[in-house]
């Protein structure tokens, strides 16, 4: 199935994955109390916060995000990925957003999903700037194509 304007869209995929994160963030909170928020749940796994979900499914849960992918490019064949030539974009990008999931306590999992679907005002002003952000960063992109 192919969308008009958007041939390479897949909005199957893109529902079965959405029904994916939300029934994961559910169970989350329903069965632990916990929030699925990546940055807090890696920030647990990896000993730089004592606070937040047992440390054993923090753990397994960031396993669970690379092996989920794999799976399903075994399932489904390859996950085409295009990184820039060289690494210093993504080093800088990850501090950045490293900082800023620290700064806006959260990240996009967590205040996008988790957050919203509770109506934390918090949630939605930091998504609501997390949009705002992504349609300025795409205009200036798209400009700079033009020019």
């Amino acid at each position: 199935m192919t969308l008009p304007g958007f041939p390479e869209a897949m909005p199957l995929q893109g529902l079965a994955g959405g029904l994916m994160i939300g029934l994961s963030a559910a169970i989350m909170l329903l069965m632990l109390g916990r929030i699925a928020g990546v940055s807090g749940l890696a920030a647990r796994a990896t000993g730089l916060s004592a606070s937040g979900a047992p440390r054993s499914i923090a753990v397994a849960f960031v396993i669970g995000l690379p092996l989920g992918a794999w799976l399903i490019s075994q399932a489904a064949g390859p996950v085409v990925t295009r990184f820039p030539d060289s690494p210093w974009p993504l080093l800088i990008g990850g501090l950045l957003v490293g900082y800023g999931t620290r700064l806006g306590s959260g990240c996009t999992s967590g205040h996008g999903v988790c957050g919203m679907s509770r109506l934390s005002p918090r949630s939605l002003a930091a998504t609501a700037l997390f949009m705002a952000s992504g349609f300025v960063t795409v205009a200036l992109l798209r400009m700079g194509e033009l020019l």
